[in-house]
């Protein structure tokens, strides 16, 4: 405003643009393209609208988790940072094909497949497309319109174990019904950091649900929830019984041999005479207490350590 109460100087261009620029990333869910309208109608200048959408419109994208259908019909890419090659190419891992996005008019132009370089090693694609496999399933059967993809974070050149490793998985999915007014999203990230020195999993998750509510007044929630945990990697511990844990090594401890007995016994098959392979007695006590802390058991008394079982 000007000294005298009248109206202030003009808007520039650029001023004109960043308060587009703020219209249209708080757009909500599925309906940037209604709001861009009235933006560039209410800016009357091109030229400001058209570098306001160009810089809304991908930040829009990645932060809603927004997915697009392929050009073959093969699935569906959610845009994600995650999966960014660079500004307008997004990694599918599940199909290992990037794709080409157009980030305002929200569809995928063409496809090419992903190089060498742009994907993960055998070693880690084993973990990704197991997780993603498993994800994919519960997706399916919990989401009505979901989509899901599971990227390497960090290691991806990893060839075999001795390393960390780290995988994210994304979840989004959204419910648009603008004919009965309302809209809404799930959008979810986990990151899990696999931790070679401590054979542990970390688990971190971000849950965000927004929804937009109209009908004869404008009601809006956003809110996001954070998780974290953490689990032993049990494959390696698996690892250890595989190569066998020798009976000599339980003289006097015969009950927590049996314990590991009980509790191993539900999960796998394996050859407790077998003895190729030592580990010594403050490993298996480690390995113990790690067991029944992933049972959430606070005394092994629970157990019948009676050792007439064949």
């Amino acid at each position: 405003m000007s000294d005298d109460g009248g109206a202030g100087e003009p808007l520039s261009g650029d001023q004109k643009r960043e308060i587009a620029v703020w219209f249209l990333a708080n757009a909500p869910t599925g309906e940037i393209h209604y709001v861009a309208k009235d933006v560039r109608a209410l800016l009357g200048d091109d030229a400001a609208y058209e570098a306001a959408a160009a810089e809304a419109y991908p930040e829009y994208n990645k932060t809603h988790l927004v997915s697009l259908e392929l050009p073959d019909r093969s699935g569906d890419i959610i845009i994600t940072t995650y999966g960014e090659i660079d500004r307008n190419n997004y990694l599918d891992p599940r199909t290992a094909q990037i794709a080409t996005v157009d980030h305002v008019k929200q569809t995928c132009t063409k496809l090419r497949p992903a190089t060498d370089e742009e994907l993960p090693s055998g070693y880690i694609e084993e973990f990704r497309s197991a997780i993603d496999y498993e994800v994919s399933k519960y997706v399916g059967e919990a989401y009505p319109k979901g989509v899901s993809a599971v990227y390497c974070t960090n290691g991806k050149d990893l060839e075999e174990p001795g390393a960390d490793f780290g995988l994210a998985v994304v979840i989004s999915a959204a419910r648009r019904s603008p004919r009965n007014f309302c809209n809404g999203s799930w959008r979810s990230i986990w990151t899990l950091e696999f931790s070679y020195a401590f054979q542990l999993v970390e688990i971190k998750g971000k849950i965000q649900v927004d929804a937009h509510y109209f009908e004869e007044g404008n009601v809006q929630l956003d809110t996001d929830v954070d998780r974290k945990d953490s689990t032993i990697m049990q494959n390696l511990v698996f690892y250890h019984l595989k190569h066998g844990l020798p009976l000599s090594l339980f003289s006097g401890s015969e009950a927590l041999f049996w314990l590991l007995y009980h509790c191993f016994s539900i999960f796998c098959l394996y050859s407790w005479t077998h003895s190729a392979a030592i580990i010594n007695f403050s490993h298996l006590k480690t390995l113990h207490t790690q067991l029944l802390t992933s049972f959430g058991i606070t005394s092994p008394s629970i157990f019948h350590l009676s050792r007439n079982h064949t």
